[in-house]
């Protein structure tokens, strides 16, 4: 076979080409049949080492003596040095009462320590420094978003300037027209009067002409000057228009008080990654996680699952009846949904009881000695999905009948404790779409929400403050967005959450930094999930009805 042509061959002996090998000369590194066996040592060179093919470079291939020719270096002097010394070199003169080590066990030690380096540097070192460069990466990415929130702050203190400043320049110009007012009622008055006067004298002057156009005595004699009391003229008025004086910009003042601007800062931390291998009370992640069981519940959509105890989970799906499987598979209980309506999510209390949500009408429900009860009843909220905290309080996540707000609300009992909606700068926390919302608890007591329709998990602590938002990994979302549903913890407060389109679950640590995926174990859809007291990892597969139980920890 050709193997150029060909992804694999058996291996052929370097000398006649044709033979199969049979064995294999350590220092001279040639492939050997049987019968070419005797060729390669008959130029009679004492270093020839033949050995089987399978133990190929397993001799050690120690230097020549620089004194003793003929003889290999099997040891190395520590007073001299570590140098290469033979057996006829330990018992001279030169070396006499000297300490000797053998080389092979000093090639043992250091190829164990380069393997070990190997190891460091392949599983500790470089994914440091990929995690470092995913890191920058990603401010890289957000650099653009970062800076644009700075320019729309500044933008929106411009137009609260300028909204302040339309404010000044309007009360100016009502006083300006007030003043107006003033203005024209003074010379209105003043005109006024001069009108009156001026008709006054209209009236003389017809007098006047009466008089000059007859020649009767009387209206002649007993007319009265009015010369003097005209010649009185008014008083000028002068009024003058106000002015508007403009204060000088200091454009120094006025950039000050617009706002600061704080320099760029740098920090620059030395940091030297710790070797030391964890502590093996700590468990850590395995290599490759491990399909334990598969249980096939019946569903033809399995949504949700949630742990009983050692040997049970509870399941549910699209349908009315929730079912209790043993790790055989085999149906343990069934409980029905009295309003025949799928629920929308199930979970457990620290009694052991059942308890789950019905959406159509908007209760959350215990189920105790084979008998619902309604635990939470809600109006003009329906309730979504929810999980049990530590302390044995109740988180639900739910939405408002008009579909514009989403929140998660504690409960103690049915007693309503703690609302969680909004950030510091007042914008929602979770989006506003009908969609799953899966919440759990951590053991850090952060609550942790799988926002499906915005794409992220949302971590708040335990007083409702955002600590971080996860968009997913691009080593795991290449194919598809990334849209998480089922969410759980595990004992080391690592967040797992299900991604279904990219058939895999997203491992987190308690910062939301990525750790790794579990995308083997042919999982198909992952939805639900939950973790059993010994870090199992449950996911529901919600198209083919399945339920897997998985090992994922040491």
């Amino acid at each position: 076979m050709d193997p150029r042509s060909s992804a694999q061959d058996v291996h052929r002996c370097d000398l006649c080409e044709t033979a199969i090998v049979h064995s294999y000369c350590d220092f001279c590194h040639v492939n050997l049949c049987k019968p070419c066996i005797g060729d390669h040592i008959s130029d009679g060179y004492d270093k020839h080492k033949i050995v089987p093919f399978q133990e190929r470079r397993s001799t050690l291939i120690y230097p020549k003596c620089e004194i003793h020719s003929h003889k290999n270096c099997d040891w190395q002097c520590k007073n001299c040095n570590d140098i290469f010394v033979c057996s006829s070199c330990t018992a001279s003169e030169k070396h006499r009462g000297h300490i000797f080590i053998e080389v092979s066990e000093v090639y043992t030690s250091k190829k164990n320590a380069i393997a070990d380096e190997a190891n460091k540097l392949e599983n500790l070192i470089s994914p440091t420094y990929e995690e470092i460069a995913l890191d920058l990466e990603n401010q890289l990415a957000n650099l653009d978003g970062g800076y644009e929130k700075l320019t729309t702050a500044m933008s929106k203190q411009g137009e609260q300037w300028h909204r302040e400043i339309d404010i000044v320049i309007n009360k100016m110009k009502t006083e300006i027209s007030e003043i107006k007012i003033k203005h024209r009622d003074i010379l209105q008055k003043h005109l006024d009067e001069i009108k009156q006067i001026q008709a006054l004298i209209k009236q003389t002057l017809v007098a006047i002409e009466e008089i000059n156009k007859f020649t009767e005595v009387s209206p002649t004699i007993e007319y009265s000057s009015k010369i003097i009391e005209f010649s009185k003229l008014p008083p000028t008025v002068k009024v003058t228009l106000p002015t508007f004086i403009p204060k000088p910009l200091d454009h120094e003042k006025l950039y000050n008080m617009f706002g600061q601007i704080t320099p760029l800062s740098t920090a620059t931390e030395e940091n030297v990654l710790s070797l030391i291998q964890p502590n093996t009370s700590v468990r850590v992640l395995l290599d490759e996680p491990e399909l334990v069981a598969t249980i096939q519940t019946g569903y033809e959509n399995v949504t949700s699952v949630t742990y009983l105890n050692e040997d049970c989970v509870w399941t549910s799906g699209l349908t009315k009846d929730i079912k209790c499987f043993n790790m055989k598979g085999e149906l343990l209980h069934t409980v029905s949904n009295k309003s025949k309506q799928r629920p929308n999510d199930i979970a457990v209390d620290s009694d052991g009881n059942l308890l789950f949500i019905d959406g159509i009408s908007r209760t959350v429900n215990k189920v105790k000695n084979g008998q619902t009860e309604v635990l939470i009843r809600l109006r003009g909220w329906s309730p979504c999905n929810l999980c049990v905290t530590s302390n044995g309080d109740l988180l639900v996540t739910m939405f408002s009948d008009d579909f514009t707000q989403c929140k998660v609300i504690r409960y103690s009992g049915s007693t309503e404790k703690q609302t969680i909606q909004f950030d510091d700068e007042g914008k929602p926390l979770y989006s506003e779409k009908l969609k799953t919302k899966y919440i759990t608890e951590n053991r850090n007591h952060d609550i942790c929400v799988a926002d499906s329709e915005a794409n992220a998990v949302v971590v708040v602590n335990q007083d409702g403050k955002l600590r971080w938002r996860y968009i997913g990994h691009p080593s795991v979302t290449k194919k598809e967005p990334f849209e998480p549903v089922g969410i759980t913890t595990d004992s080391q407060s690592r967040i797992l959450t299900a991604d279904c389109y990219n058939h895999c679950i997203h491992i987190l640590d308690q910062d939301g930094q990525f750790l790794r995926s579990i995308d083997n174990c042919d999982l198909e859809y992952p939805c639900g999930l939950c973790v059993d007291n010994n870090d199992n990892l449950f996911v529901s597969e919600h198209f083919n009805g399945n339920v897997k139980k998985i090992k994922f920890l040491r």
